[in-house]
């Protein structure tokens, strides 16, 4: 984990031997189960270690100064795949309760299975669609801290997000590439679910070879009750 060890010491994060152990665990668990059921095209040690995990660590810029250690922290990891940028998060922090949210069943089954034997606590996993789960009380607006990583163009992810979000809490997602289009087509979905965008991070490290960016939206008032709209809307007719 030589790489991974290396990147996460520039994102000022010292992992310790336990911590190394669950990341190999991981990897080799992602790669046995990626034979039976597709979870990811990258398979190869190196890269894992650099685009998932370190990756997935690259939220901790996004979190306020008192990390995700604090009492009351609560993250949702919506769309979360195999586990990403949720479960990393779970390793570095296990105290905040974390529920990762999945729509496609045999993620789900893997999901359980590395959770137990990553002897993770204090997680929830959910096979439902994130325009569904919002609209439960127990997950509307309840986290201090929302997720998504590859999942949709911003202005469908707004909506399938800031819902989750609780007031004076934040939505981080990862982005590649050039966003100034996709920024400007998210203001309207942003504004109109509560949300005011804090700023757009860039990702300083040698170890991407892509230019990689946290949008970071702070959650300043409610979403209204009617959002997000019934599942598949968001992603067939952007705000």
């Amino acid at each position: 984990m030589k790489e991974l060890i290396e990147g996460a010491g520039k994102l000022g994060i010292e992992l310790n031997a336990r911590q190394v152990k669950k990341f190999e665990l991981y990897y080799r668990e992602l790669i046995e189960w990626n034979r039976k059921i597709n979870l990811t095209a990258i398979t190869d040690y190196s890269s894992v270690q650099v685009k998932h995990f370190l990756d997935s660590l690259t939220i901790t810029l996004a979190l306020p100064e008192e990390g995700a250690e604090r009492p009351d922290c609560s993250i949702v990891d919506i769309g979360t795949g195999a586990g990403f940028p949720g479960l990393p998060l779970k390793i570095l922090f296990p105290q905040p309760r974390l529920v990762l949210i999945e729509s496609t069943t045999k993620k789900i089954t893997f999901l359980h299975r590395i959770i137990r034997k990553l002897e993770l606590e204090n997680i929830e996993v959910l096979n439902s669609r994130a325009e569904e789960v919002a609209h439960l009380p127990l997950y509307r607006e309840q986290f201090t801290l929302v997720l998504s990583r590859a999942v949709a163009s911003l202005p469908t992810l707004v909506e399938l997000t800031l819902p989750f979000c609780q007031i004076g809490g934040r939505f981080v997602a990862q982005k590649k590439g050039e966003l100034g289009r996709e920024i400007d087509e998210a203001e309207k979905a942003i504004a109109t679910l509560g949300g005011k965008l804090d700023q757009i991070k860039k990702i300083e490290l040698d170890e991407f070879n892509d230019v990689r960016y946290l949008v970071i939206i702070d959650k300043i008032y409610p979403t209204p009750s009617k959002y997000p709209r019934r599942p598949g809307v968001p992603r067939r007719r952007p705000m």
